[in-house]
């Protein structure tokens, strides 16, 4: 047994055993170097060659990699004896600042036992570019402030390394201030801002800058952040902490609400400018900092989860300042102390679990890793095993060991923490496998229904196959045998998970275009030689309602109008013509209904609600209108439906010729009419406004002449006769010495009217006696008269 000494406080201890059935230990060490974000299956290095082996060796030697790490970045194709990425390697995850950064791994070969060491180099990309914890930097400046003074920035974090790091900053350019760049001890940078000339908050009370963070990458990388300045009025004094650096140890294990340090400032203003309060500076946000600062008074607590093994120490910028944004600044480092809280933790690195019953003493039968997080002592790791067993260690390579024996082990493994803390791991041993038997599917065919229209990459099933072996020999790899769907391959309608079985769609699947898909599954045990058996997945693509109705009859031309003829003698149930559709989707979503819209007459027509037939629901008469417009509506049944519409156009007319002229340019004439009829409400609007003024006028007219004549007739004044002028007198001496009656007859023809002149009457008298009675001699006196009252 050999303790193993730790080469960094955080690194890991390791024990391990090696128990092989030959043992032929080869120091063969090789070194690749590699960038990161490499794509999966991309070739590392060809170790087959580099190490000098035959491929042969290498399946017959069972060669496998042994990764002590969580993520198996690498993997081995013993075909090829290359290495290839099995998985994307992020160089920030896995070393974060640490350069270089590299893994190591091994390569076991057995019968006989052949160990090669292989470390793998990342390289970084510049795949990062610079970023500030804030999208802006809040700073309150007084304006007594003097020039020379620095203003701590928020440094940028670029996770990068090297010259693809964060290399500089720059500041836009202002009048007041400018930028100073520092390089810390660990080679970090950061950026101060200096004020170069007083500020006047009375001439301007706000600044703002830009900060901007550059690397060194190829292509450059850049980050900005807005610097907002807000100028105070004067206060002549900072706060100043009492010690520039703070740094404090704290165990791992320390309880929340522990005080883990107290940090003070003096401001020398008094009474109100000299009140300070604390804060954390350039905490990302969002971020998970375990602790936090009392304002007022200073004391740092813990809030959060520690641990030495995450992050062994924490590094946080401090800042006071005064009710006027004067600030002072200072930084607390906070070291946490390791306890012994990790047990071992005991690794099959590579066990078969099985030996031959005619193994010979020495036989190595088992590779096993010991692991502790812990660091230094507590991290210092020592096997045991029980001494009267015949069991004997042998130091291997990269702190492995060999344990040969032929008998179950139990192992114990103990570190030298205080209290010490241990683990035991038994190893049961079992007679040697072989591949002799093949896999066995659970159904010797599968089915599975899914929809067309599906989404890329959902699970049509899951398929299962057994096998009564025992280790490798029993691990099962599924694949598609090859075939053809429409001239292209199956992979590139289906995939399937080599581990679960688990079968996917690549595409969106098309009811109308295949129905129904077979695919033949091959599953391959790990064995050597592998043995193999298939079946049969029928995949039913199920039809949606994905389809609308497509009309086929009548034709909907955008040049020409087609019209059915009606003619006028067509009786009730006259099939006037008959919509064609259909729908490519099945089921119950191709099921047509047929419905109607809209209508010139909806009295006329009826539509068949299943065969789409138009029939006449009633005796055509001439009065129908020769153009008739029909809309139907077509409908399947899915859900949701899908409706397609299709205008026909009837002519209800004996002859072509009608049809003809009732039908030209019906577009044109649709317009014409539609405006015709605006224009023909419209004057009908006018003309009874006009007429229902003029009645009301020519009422009111008389009205007030009736009313005028009571007044006349009930009057008991005298009535002086009145003559006007032209007015024909007893004696015959006026203008007009007869009175004449006309008799005229007019028609809706000028050139047919008629007019006859009459004899004239006798002369007619109109006198007034002394009781104001008139008395009347001659009806064409007494209508002259009236007319002249009137």
């Amino acid at each position: 047994m050999e303790t193993l000494r730790s080469k960094g406080a955080s690194l890991d201890w390791r024990v391990s055993i090696l128990l092989f059935c030959v043992v032929a230990a080869v120091n063969g060490q090789i070194r690749y170097t590699i960038p990161e974000e490499m794509r999966k299956g991309l070739f590392v290095g060809d170790v087959a060659k580099d190490l000098g082996l035959d491929l042969k060796r290498l399946v017959s030697g069972r060669a496998r990699l042994v990764i002590d790490e969580d993520n198996q970045y690498v993997a081995l194709n013993q075909n090829k004896g290359h290495i290839v990425v099995n998985e994307r390697i992020d160089r920030e995850k896995l070393c974060a600042k640490k350069s270089p950064c590299s893994f190591s791994l091994e390569i076991v070969l057995e019968d006989p036992l052949e160990l090669f060491s292989i470390t793998i180099e990342i390289q970084d990309v510049n795949d990062h570019a610079p970023a500030f914890p804030k999208k802006e930097i809040n700073l309150e400046i007084s304006e007594s402030t003097p020039t020379g003074t620095v203003f701590l920035l928020d440094s940028a974090a670029d996770p990068d390394v090297g010259v693809n790091s964060l290399q500089s900053y720059s500041l836009k350019a202002n009048d007041h201030f400018v930028l100073k760049q520092h390089t810390r001890g660990d080679g970090s940078k950061y950026a101060e801002m200096m004020l170069q000339s007083s500020l006047d908050r009375e001439k301007q009370s706000e600044h703002t800058l830009i900060l901007t963070a550059v690397d060194g990458g190829e292509p450059q990388r850049s980050g900005t952040v807005r610097i907002h300045v807000s100028v105070l009025d004067a206060n002549d004094n900072a706060p100043v902490f009492t010690q520039s650096l703070y740094k404090v140890s704290v165990l791992e294990n320390v309880s929340r609400g522990t005080v883990v340090a107290r940090v003070s400032a003096v401001d020398l203003d008094q009474g109100y400018n000299g009140n300070v309060t604390y804060f954390f500076t350039h905490l990302e946000e969002h971020s998970s900092c375990p602790f936090e600062i009392n304002s007022y008074t200073g004391e740092v607590k813990l809030t959060g989860d520690i641990d030495y093994e995450v992050s062994p120490s924490y590094e946080i910028n401090l800042q006071a300042k005064d009710p006027w944004g004067v600030v002072g600044a200072s930084k607390l480092i906070i070291e946490l102390a390791d306890v012994n809280d990790n047990s071992p933790v005991i690794t099959m690195a590579s066990y078969s679990g099985k030996i031959s019953e005619d193994s010979a003493p020495g036989t190595v039968v088992a590779l096993i890793s010991v692991q502790d997080k812990d660091s230094g002592k507590n991290g210092q790791v020592h096997l045991n095993i029980d001494e009267n067993l015949p069991f004997k260690i042998k130091s291997s390579l990269r702190n492995y060991y060999t344990l040969r024996s032929k008998y179950n082990i139990t192992l114990t493994a103990t570190d030298e923490g205080l209290p010490a803390l241990s683990s035991s791991k038994t190893v049961f041993l079992d007679v040697t496998d072989i591949n002799d038997n093949a896999p066995a599917f659970s159904q010797s065919v599968y089915s599975t229904q899914v929809m067309e229209n599906n989404s890329p990459g959902v699970t049509l099933l899951q398929i299962y196959a057994t096998d009564p072996d025992q280790g490798q020999n029993a691990r099962i790899s599924y694949f598609l045998i090859d075939s053809e769907f429409n001239g292209a391959p199956v992979s590139s309608y289906f995939s399937i998970n080599t581990e679960s079985g688990v079968i996917q769609s690549l595409r969106s699947l098309d009811y109308e275009q295949v129905k129904e898909y077979k695919i033949r599954v091959k599953a391959q045990d790990g064995g050597s030689p592998p043995l193999t058996s298939n079946t049969t997945v029928n995949v039913h693509v199920k039809d949606q309602n994905d389809n609308p109705p497509q009309v086929l009859y009548p034709v909907q031309t955008g040049g020409s109008l087609v019209a059915e003829m009606v003619p006028r003698s067509a009786d009730v149930g006259y099939l006037v013509t008959k919509v064609v559709a259909v729908d490519v989707d099945s089921g119950q979503n191709a099921w047509l209904s047929y419905k109607l819209q809209k209508a010139t007459d909806r009295a006329l027509f009826e539509v068949g609600l299943q065969n789409g037939e138009i029939r006449t629901i009633r005796q055509v008469t001439d009065k129908d209108a020769v153009k008739q417009r029909l809309t139907v509506i077509v409908e399947d049944n899915g859900q949701p439906s899908r409706s397609a519409t299709v205008i026909v156009n009837v002519a209800v007319a004996d002859s072509f010729p009608e049809v003809l002229s009732e039908f030209t340019d019906f577009t044109q004439d649709k317009e014409y009419n539609d405006n015709l009829t605006f224009y023909l409400v419209l004057a009908l609007a006018v003309v009874s406004f006009l007429f229902i003024t003029c009645l009301v006028v020519i009422i009111s007219v008389k009205i007030y002449r009736w009313r005028q004549s009571r007044v006349l007739y009930h009057s008991n004044l005298p009535v002086i006769p009145y003559y006007p002028p032209r007015y024909s007198d007893t004696l015959g001496t006026g203008t007009l010495q007869h009175v004449y009656n006309y008799e005229v007859c007019r028609t809706t023809d000028s050139r047919k009217s008629d007019m006859k002149y009459m004899k004239p009457m006798s002369q007619s008298l109109v006198s007034v006696d002394g009781a104001g009675t008139e008395t009347l001699w001659g009806s064409a006196a007494y209508l002259d008269f009236n007319s002249n009252l009137n």
